[in-house]
């Protein structure tokens, strides 16, 4: 469970009485589909031919332009976990990873599963015990990549948030 039980006003958007507002949302999307496709090749390895998870991150992508819809973004958070279900750890994480990602359209606080999947995705996918250096080289990765308009929500967000996932922010 990523979500907190009483929501954060920051994540939810402004027409449903929340603060966020539609550029900060879609740059969480972005940043999500972002750490998601980093550790995409782990399920790829596994299922090549399955692309539901590349789908989930190409759909949030989409949303983000206005080309596709809420209702797409929801059932493609489905698809891409079913997906993972059989896989093993590294690439099952990783299609989860996708589908928080997407599922970022329809809640915005979705936007931590998706990086703490990829962590944990990066995690599992190392050597026997290189496990940790990886997921902190994959959450320095993440946050090389956050943009400077929702850098400090997210960092606040991964400290409010870092014990529903999985303490993987915060050493």
């Amino acid at each position: 469970m990523i979500l907190p039980k009483k929501r954060d006003p920051r994540f939810i958007t402004i027409r449903r009485g929340g603060l966020l507002d539609e550029g900060t949302h879609h740059a969480l999307a972005i940043w999500a589909a972002d750490c998601a496709q980093h550790v995409m090749g782990f399920f790829d390895e596994y299922r090549p031919d399955d692309d539901r998870p590349r789908r989930a991150i190409a759909l949030v992508r989409a949303w983000t332009r206005g080309e596709a819809t809420m209702k797409e973004c929801h059932n493609a958070a489905f698809a891409s976990n079913a997906a993972g279900r059989e896989a093993p750890p590294a690439a099952r994480l990783a299609a989860l990873s996708a589908g928080q990602a997407v599922a970022v359209a329809h809640v915005a606080a979705h936007e931590l599963g998706a990086a703490a999947y990829a962590i944990r995705a990066a995690r599992e996918a190392a050597p026997s015990g290189q496990g940790d250096a990886a997921a902190r080289a994959e959450r320095q990765w993440q946050w090389e990549q956050l943009p400077g308009e929702i850098r400090d929500l997210v960092l606040d967000d991964q400290k409010l948030r870092n014990a529903l996932c999985w303490n993987v922010f915060l050493d």
